[in-house]
Formats: C-alpha cells, sequence, structure tokens
C-alpha cells in the first residue's frame, strides 16, 4: 500500500526550497498539502480588516496554482491545496484522519505558543497511530546551535553573530528541492481551494502595498539586488527607499531565508554585509525567544522588571494617532497606521519616544505594533522593543537616549519623510519642519499651521524626558 503524508503550511508560503515538503516527497508516495486559518489566532485580532489576513489569503492563492503546475509538470494529475478555517489544533488531526496519512510533517516554529500547539498536534496525532515531525526552515541556524564554548545561548549580538558566520558553509544552505519530486504531490481528492476573506469573516484590503506571494517576493528581491551595494549608506533614511522591503516575505515565508543568506554572502562590499547582519539579528531575536520565553511578557532583564513606568493614556494615545508634536514620530506612527508598515530606523525612534521620553511601558508599543503590522514577528518585535527600552539582551544603554529632534535632522534632513506623512506641516521650511514650534506666530501663519491647533505642541519636554528616564533606572540600579 503505498505511504501517505500531509504537508501543513504556517509560517512558509511557498512551493520552492521548502524543507518539510521536501522531506515529505522524498520519503513517502504521496503528499498532500494543507493550510489552516487558525481561529486561535483570527478570533483575537482587533479589526475585521487585517492587512496579515489579506496578505496570507494572496500568497495561498498562488500557493495553491503552483503545487498544481508542479504535479502536472511532473506527469500528474494536478494536485491543490486543502484550506480549512478552524482551529489548528483540532483541523489538522481531523484531516489527517480523513486522508489516511501516516505522518504530518511541518516547519519549525519557534514562538511559545505554536511550540504549545504543535505540541497538541502531535498528542492528539499520535493517540489515532500517526506522526508528526518538524524541520528547520525558516532559518539558518536554530535552537542550539549557534552557542558560546560554554554550551550556554549568547546574550550580545557581536560574538553570536561572529559564531554565525563562523559555523556557515554551503552544506547550512543547501536548498530542499520540491521539482526533482513534484509527481508525488497528491491529486485533489477532497475539498481544496482557498476561500474569499468573506468567508473568513474579513473584509477586503483594497491596498496593500506589499505585492505578495512568491512572485511578490521574488520582484521585491530582484529589484533589491540592484541597490545592495549601496544598503549600508541608504538604509537609515526612511525617505530613500534603501531597504529591502522583503520583511514580510521573510515573516510568512514566501522567501527562502537560505536564498537571501547565500546571495548576501556572496557578495562584496559594506552594503551586503550590513544587510546580512540584519538577517542575523532575526536569527538572534529567534534563538533568544526560544531560550528565554519569558521575555513574551517580562523584560529580559529581571531587575527591569522593577521599573516604575508613567500610567499617562493621554500620552499613549498620542503617540498611537501621531499627534505627539514630534514631527518625525508623528510621520513614522502615521506610516504604520496607513501602511502597516514602518521603518526600521523609525521603529527604533518611536519605541524610543514612547519608553525614554513618555515613559510608558514598552509591553503596551510592542502589542500596538503586534495588532498593526504586516510583517509582524513576535521575536524581532519583542526583541526591538526591549532594545530601545533598555531592558532586553543586548539594549541601548539606559542613559543614551535618543533625541527625536536630532534624528529627525539625522535621518531626515529635508523632512521628505515628514510632510509625506504629516501634511498639516507640508509648508514648514527645512530650517523649522524638525522643530515647528519653534516657529514665531508669524511664521507660522506663512506656513499655514497653527502649533496648538492645526498640529499639536510637544506632548513633553525632551531634556526634562531625559531626566526622569535617568531617574527612573537609577532608581532600579539602586534597587
Amino acid at each position: 500500500m503505498p505511504s501517505s503524508a500531509l504537508v501543513w503550511f504556517r509560517r512558509d508560503l511557498r512551493s520552492f526550497d521548502h524543507a518539510a515538503l521536501h522531506h515529505a516527497l522524498t520519503r513517502f508516495d504521496r503528499v498532500h498539502c494543507a493550510f489552516v486559518f487558525d481561529r486561535a489566532i483570527l478570533d483575537t485580532l482587533p479589526s475585521r480588516r487585517d492587512r496579515r489576513v489579506a496578505f496570507i489569503r494572496e500568497s495561498l492563492v498562488e500557493l495553491d496554482a503552483s503545487l498544481d503546475a508542479l504535479a502536472r509538470g511532473a506527469g500528474g494529475a494536478g494536485a491543490g491545496l486543502i484550506v480549512r478555517h478552524g482551529f489548528a489544533t483540532e483541523a489538522i488531526p481531523q484531516l489527517a484522519v480523513e486522508l489516511g496519512v501516516t505522518a504530518v510533517l511541518a516547519n519549525r516554529d519557534y514562538e511559545p505558543a505554536a511550540r504549545a500547539r504543535d505540541a497538541t498536534v502531535a498528542a492528539r496525532l499520535a493517540a489515532v497511530g500517526i506522526g508528526f515531525g518538524d524541520f528547520k526552515d525558516q532559518v539558518v541556524f536554530e535552537r542550539d546551535e549557534v552557542l558560546t564554548r560554554e554550551g550556554r545561548p549568547y546574550g550580545v549580538f557581536t560574538p553570536y553573530a561572529r559564531a554565525w558566520r563562523a559555523r556557515l558553509s554551503p552544506r547550512a544552505l543547501a536548498p530542499h528541492p520540491v521539482v526533482p519530486h513534484a509527481a508525488r504531490l497528491a491529486p485533489r481528492t477532497v475539498r481544496c481551494g482557498v476561500p474569499a476573506l468573506a468567508g473568513l469573516g474579513f473584509a477586503d484590503v483594497p491596498d496593500l502595498r506589499v505585492p505578495t506571494g512568491m512572485r511578490g517576493g521574488h520582484a521585491l528581491f530582484d529589484r533589491f539586488c540592484g541597490r545592495i551595494e549601496r544598503y549600508h549608506e541608504a538604509r537609515d533614511f526612511p525617505a530613500a527607499g534603501g531597504v529591502s522591503g522583503l520583511s514580510t516575505h521573510l515573516r510568512f515565508g514566501t522567501v527562502s531565508v537560505r536564498e537571501l543568506v547565500a546571495y548576501a554572502q556572496s557578495r562584496p562590499g559594506e552594503g551586503p554585509r550590513a544587510w546580512l547582519d540584519e538577517l542575523i539579528w532575526r536569527e538572534f531575536y529567534q534563538m533568544i525567544l526560544w531560550h528565554h520565553p519569558h521575555v513574551v511578557e517580562r523584560c529580559f532583564r529581571p531587575e527591569c522588571d522593577a521599573l516604575r513606568w508613567e500610567d499617562a493614556p493621554e500620552h499613549l494615545a498620542a503617540w498611537q494617532a501621531g499627534r505627539t508634536g514630534y514631527p518625525l514620530v508623528d510621520a513614522a506612527m502615521r506610516q504604520l497606521e496607513r501602511t502597516g508598515w514602518m521603518h526600521n530606523r523609525l521603529r527604533m525612534v518611536t519605541a524610543s519616544f514612547l519608553t525614554k521620553d513618555l515613559g510608558i511601558d514598552w509591553r503596551l508599543g510592542e502589542r500596538h505594533f503586534a495588532d498593526r503590522l504586516l510583517d509582524y514577528d513576535l521575536a524581532a518585535n519583542n526583541g526591538g522593543w526591549q532594545w530601545a527600552a533598555s531592558t532586553g539582551c543586548d539594549a541601548q544603554p539606559w542613559f543614551r537616549i535618543f533625541n527625536p529632534v536630532t534624528q529627525s535632522r539625522r535621518f531626515d534632513p529635508r523632512g521628505d519623510f515628514i510632510r509625506r506623512h504629516v501634511p498639516e506641516l507640508a509648508g514648514v521650511p527645512e530650517r523649522h519642519i524638525h522643530a515647528p514650534w519653534c516657529m514665531d506666530d508669524a511664521e507660522q501663519r506663512r506656513c499655514g499651521v497653527r502649533i496648538g491647533a492645526d498640529y499639536p505642541a510637544p506632548a513633553v519636554d525632551h531634556a526634562a524626558a531625559r531626566a526622569r528616564t535617568l531617574a527612573r533606572f537609577e532608581a532600579v540600579r539602586a534597587g
């Protein structure tokens, strides 16, 4: 009797260089493919107009067509992606029994909730005699693969990156081919196809602003390859378009991290090296989350749990709405609200402003980003927020506090990004765009903006806020 398996797609929405799919196709005679719109996640989303659900849905449509084309190209009758809407802990075991498979294979997820979900699925499968196997796919090195000489996880990025690079080899980047084995993709025997967003209880998102699926990821990467040599010079300037734009595709696995790392490693110069560092930062935070899952709710540095944050709901609301009176901060927050994305430099600036200028708990900012970022990744988001708040591993030293005006002048010198997202300030000249409250009444009239009316005055004085933050951390140090 032919053996069969079910491949469960999650954060890996592609049909090439796919570890679980490769292993299934090389070990079993017939392979089914499935994705579950997991209600354990969807039911908790704050909005029924969620960009991530829309991105996933469009990417699944392409994946479904790609699997079908692969099977037909190999001489088969065609294949399809089985899509379910329900609780994955129930849907996957039920589907495995329905299909009569002997194993379910998936690519590994490192988030605590995902690990608990997979343990539940594995137990339920085992109870009916079906195996469960998972594979490394979304990172180059995982879990305990990069440790200190003493066998402990790193807590500082630079030595981790050095060890990560030293371990890198052609074998670590070897692809997991699918095409040579595509004849084993199972024909459509059960209900397949990708439901519309309305069928999932979600509204359409007309303009995602990010190309979806494998084709979208390939197009973005292809364009980035033409400017990667200048990445180290352009990446910090939000108006310059110097970044890759691939964060969402990395999050949902429509690109292969092995291919991206192999390309960056193969190119000479500071640009490719700086971009490779960013890919290593991603794995560093995945490693931290694996070894220290408490960071989801608590500070990486236990002593920082004693920090006394401000209870300032009006300041939190102003920050969320992009109405703090600091133009670069407001432009970034409005970009997030309109597009579901924010430039990495601005993620640091806005996080620093919330925690160091407004004195608000980093967890509130982290959750706001989690609700709105199209590329939301728990490990990277948590790591970045704790870095900015000086509560995490290898964090920004607590006594180094971003000045939002200085950051604005340095990284948006002409105010192009600010004017794009804060139209009230469109007429403000370059000399005042970073601190418009410095204009006198006559200048404000000439620019067509009244500070305190058309655009808010600063929510806090930076110098005074800085002093409060230093005192907050000094109190913890004094114990």
